[in-house]
């Protein structure tokens, strides 16, 4: 953060110190993005007039008071978008060729001859159709995925997702594909998206992959789908309640595969995290426009600054 320093005074706080150091601080960089001490710890009156957030996800920060006020919000867009689409692609190769039950046979020294299938002319449903989920979509479609959206606004021909469906046209989405994976925002509209009803919809043969947030679906009818045999298979990097409890079923299900959320995690992802941070912070103290700003209300980028 020294390039941060020349800009502006710094101060380093933890969670238990938050709710002092708020009060007369023009701006606050949350680099803990999984903290929920924000909300408790903000003045009754006033409060910075940027909050800057290490995620491409806001939902922490969206309680009643930030949101009402005139704080402005930014995310980190742009940082995770390839580094995920590269994560998924792997997910899918993973799941396609039965990767976690060979390293899971290699373990018991055990020789299993099986056939695998086929990624090329699998259909991929990709929901949310921000910058990760598009980045994800033209790695599946140059993969040899045929590659269909979801979102808030529908339109053909979308340069990366294909098709674009509207989120009330989910469940028809959901029956013809291959792959879903999540990479929407975490919103009231949102939570709880991939329930027992949504999961009926897919295909026993359907492969679930969640790289936008846990509340998205509802872990127990998640369980009992996989515990049922409804689908196939999921892939979870992100939970409702992280670190994922070690009592959760979902660490044992042969068909599940569970990452502690790393799917942008990539080598250098802070210093990028910062530069990003430092030039908005440079845009900030000279009165420029910032970028990434957040529509508090719909709880991502406007589509004002989409690309």
């Amino acid at each position: 953060m020294a390039d941060a320093e020349g800009l502006a005074r710094v101060r380093y706080v933890r969670e238990s110190e938050l709710a002092a150091a708020l009060p007369g601080a023009d701006a606050l960089f949350m680099w803990d993005f999984l903290s929920d001490a924000l909300a408790g710890a903000w003045p009754a009156e006033g409060g910075p007039g940027w909050v800057h957030i290490a995620s491409a996800g806001v939902d922490r920060l969206l309680f009643p008071a930030l949101v009402e006020g005139d704080t402005v919000v930014t995310n980190s867009r742009g940082v995770f978008d390839e580094p995920i689409a590269e994560y998924v692609l792997g997910l899918v190769l993973a799941f396609a060729k039965d990767l976690h039950t060979t390293f899971r046979l290699q373990a018991e020294r055990r020789w299993r001859h099986r056939e695998t299938e086929r990624i090329t002319g699998a259909r991929a449903l990709v929901v949310g159709t921000g910058p990760i989920g598009r980045a994800i979509g033209r790695r599946l479609t140059a993969a040899g995925l045929a590659v269909t959206g979801a979102g808030r606004t529908a339109r053909d021909a979308d340069p990366d997702l294909g098709t674009v469906l509207p989120i009330e046209r989910l469940d028809e989405a959901l029956a013809e594909a291959d792959f879903v994976v999540l990479a929407a925002p975490l919103t009231p509209q949102t939570r709880g998206m991939i329930d027992t009803a949504a999961l009926d919809r897919m295909r026993p043969s359907a492969r679930l992959i969640n790289v936008g947030r846990g509340g998205l679906v509802a872990e127990p009818d998640l369980v009992k789908a996989l515990r049922d045999g409804r689908i196939a298979g999921a892939a979870l990097d992100v939970f409702e309640d992280e670190p994922l409890p070690p009592s959760s079923p979902l660490w044992e299900m042969p068909n599940v595969v569970v990452s502690p959320h790393m799917s942008g995690d990539v080598v250098g992802w802070r210093d990028e995290l910062v530069r990003l941070f430092t030039d908005n912070l440079g845009r900030f103290t000279s009165g420029r426009p910032l970028s990434n700003i957040v529509d508090k209300r719909l709880g991502y980028v406007g589509s004002h600054q989409r690309g």
